[in-house]
Parts: structure tokens; C-alpha cells; sequence
């Protein structure tokens, strides 16, 4: 190998290596404090953001650091401190202690979870979605002991299935079916939670008493048995997402604009490697400028027929203009090709279409 081409691999890998360092290297907020003590109802998000320009690297900040394990060992009264080891920012945390040999307080709410538990708990265990073919087959509710044609909380249903005694389980309705935009498949069916009762009669026909009601129950409601999966936990690490061709379904409320700690739908799931943690950077699609004849361009909002039609088909006139960004999100429940995900925060209205990628550290904001 001749000089030359030595010159060349070595600043190609120098070049290579300092690209990795860059993206390794934590980028501190301006303004952030020096120690914190967290504080009952604090999240991992609201923590990070008060240090981190990009809060999804907060495992990062906690790397090589033996005083903490892992971020579920952080509770209110805990005091934080920014450090640096190695030129790298890092936090040591000093427990709360008692004098006596009981050593540390554990606060009777646990460790502080990674976005409010009120706001996710109750999709955590109501909603899910499912194979459309898979739910249709399941055990369907005829009726109840009760003539109304509707039960809730405290009746009595008959189930049209041997079910086990004190088996628990859950009624569900019919919600959206969800359709990948691209491929025309089926990414699930939204069922919705109505209520949820234990097994008292087993037999061809089980009995199953409602001990909460959400909603009404009615014949033709599917019978699930509630499993510990569709209890998912909160304590999860922020993460930049590593997803490609991810969007916006809809919103969990179905209504056609959402905002900042609204729950919306997106398009990918356990099957495309999504997690629990993972962050998207929201965009939509920048508007179309068509150039007149005399070189003025014209948006959307002032152009007319024609050049909306140049616009939509494509021509020399037409320049696409780049992305908007409209916030981020945060997936917190993971389904096979379907997820659900937190606005965390948002500069403009988010819709259905809106497309999701990997996050940057100038589009994630902590607050």
C-alpha cells in the first residue's frame, strides 16, 4: 500500500471517529442547575430536561456511575449531583438516610416513574390492539341476568364460553380497525375497554360478574382473560427512537388535532423493534411553492386551480420545502404493529399522517 492511500484511511477513520464522539457527547441545557433534589411527582423526563438539551440520552448520564444502578433507585428527597469523570457529564445521587440502621427512606409512592403515571395509567390496562381475525374468535357476551339490553358494575353477564371459576376478565368493544397508508394491510384492531369481572359460574354458558364499568356492556362485547402484560409497567428509560417510516395514526380520543400530553397512535410496533422509552421527533410534510411566470413564488394559501394541480402532479415549477417540525412523542405502550405514544411536547397541532423519525438534539426539548 503505497503512502497515498495510507494519508487517506487515516483521515477517513480519524474522520469516522470524531463523527462518533460528537454523536456520544451529551449536550448540557444552558442554565441547568449544579444539584436538584427530586421531588414527589417528578418524572425521569422532567429531570433530564432540566439538564439535558436532549433528554432521551439520560441513560447516558447515569453511564459508569456505581452509586446508581438504575434509575428506578431514584426517589423524591434523593439529591443530585452534576459531576464530571472523564470530561463527561454524570450525576451521583445521595440518598435520603435515616441515622438509624434502617438506612434508607423509601417513600411509600416507589421511584419515581418515567412520565406522570396519571396520565398513561389508564391506557396501561384498557386499551389494546389486536389481530382483527384473532379478536373475533374470541368469547362473546350474550346477555345478562339483568333485561336491560345494557350492564355495568355489579351485574351479572353470560358468557358463551367454559371459562374457569374466579378467572379474571375483561369485556372490550369494537373501536378502529387501523390500515397501514402504504401497504393497504391491516396494523390492528382498536378494542376498548368496558368493563372487567371475575368468572362465578363456569359452564357452556359462563357467569361473570362486573366489579368495574367504564362504560356499558352489551351483547356481542368480546371476552378477554387479563393478563399481567396488558399491566405495563411506567418505569422505562427515554430513548431516542431507532425507527424508520413511522407515522401518526390518530388520536387515542379520535379527534383530529392533538397537543402537548394527549395519547396518539403510531404505525409501528413490537414487530418493527419499537420499546417502551423510544422518542419521535414529529414532522409533517412542508408546504408545495409553485414559481409564477414572472419567478414569484406563491404558497398554498394563494395560489389557484392551476397551481394547485402543478403542485399536486409535480413540474419545474414546483419546489418542495422542507419538513415542519410539530414536537415529540414518547411510546409507552407497545402492541405487535401498532404503539401508543405521549406527546411530550409540541410546537404546532399534531394530525394523523404526521410522519415520526429519529429524534435530533435541536427538535427534543425537556419541557
Amino acid at each position: 500500500m503505497d503512502a497515498p492511500m495510507k494519508r487517506l484511511i487515516l483521515v477517513a477513520l480519524m474522520s469516522v471517529t470524531s463523527s462518533f464522539a460528537m454523536a456520544d457527547t451529551l449536550t448540557l441545557k444552558p442554565g441547568h442547575p449544579d444539584t436538584y433534589i427530586v421531588e414527589k411527582g417528578d418524572t425521569l423526563w422532567d429531570i433530564s430536561g432540566k439538564f439535558l438539551s436532549d433528554p432521551w440520552r439520560w441513560p447516558k448520564l447515569w453511564n459508569a456511575n456505581p452509586q446508581i444502578a438504575n434509575p428506578h433507585l431514584i426517589y423524591p428527597g434523593d439529591r443530585l449531583t452534576l459531576v464530571f469523570i472523564d470530561g463527561q457529564p454524570r450525576l451521583v445521587v445521595k440518598p435520603q438516610v435515616r441515622k438509624s440502621p434502617e438506612g434508607r427512606v423509601l417513600p411509600k409512592g416507589g421511584a419515581i416513574p418515567a412520565v406522570s403515571l396519571e396520565l398513561i395509567q389508564p391506557y396501561l390496562s384498557q386499551n389494546r390492539v389486536v389481530d382483527p381475525e384473532w379478536f373475533a374468535s374470541q368469547p362473546k357476551v350474550l346477555g345478562g341476568e339483568s333485561p336491560s339490553r345494557f350492564h355495568v358494575e355489579d351485574d351479572i353477564i353470560y358468557v358463551q364460553a367454559q371459562l374457569p371459576k374466579g378467572m379474571k376478565v375483561a369485556a372490550y368493544d369494537v373501536g378502529r380497525s387501523f390500515i397501514d397508508k402504504t401497504t393497504n394491510e391491516s396494523l390492528g384492531q382498536e378494542v376498548i375497554l368496558t368493563a372487567s369481572g371475575r368468572v362465578v359460574e363456569s359452564g357452556d354458558i359462563s357467569k361473570v360478574k362486573l366489579e368495574t364499568s367504564l362504560r356499558e356492556t352489551h351483547p356481542g362485547n368480546r371476552v378477554l382473560q387479563i393478563e399481567d402484560e396488558s399491566l405495563l409497567s411506567a418505569y422505562f428509560m427515554p430513548k431516542a427512537a431507532d425507527v424508520a417510516d413511522a407515522y401518526v395514526i390518530g388520536s387515542e380520543k379520535d379527534i383530529r388535532e392533538a397537543g402537548k400530553l394527549d395519547v396518539v397512535y403510531i404505525s409501528k410496533g413490537k414487530a418493527d423493534g419499537v420499546e417502551a422509552g423510544d422518542v419521535f421527533a414529529i414532522h409533517r410534510d412542508g408546504d408545495t411553492v409553485v414559481i409564477n411566470e414572472d419567478g414569484t413564488p406563491v404558497s398554498t394559501v394563494d395560489r389557484n386551480a392551476y397551481g394547485d394541480l402543478m403542485a399536486k402532479f409535480g413540474s419545474d415549477n414546483a419546489i418542495q420545502l422542507p419538513d415542519v417540525y410539530h414536537g415529540n412523542l414518547m411510546v409507552f405502550k407497545v402492541f405487535d404493529k401498532v404503539s401508543m405514544g405521549l406527546i411530550m411536547v409540541n410546537d404546532r397541532p399534531v394530525r394523523a399522517d404526521d410522519k415520526l423519525s429519529v429524534p435530533s438534539a435541536t427538535e427534543i426539548k425537556g419541557e
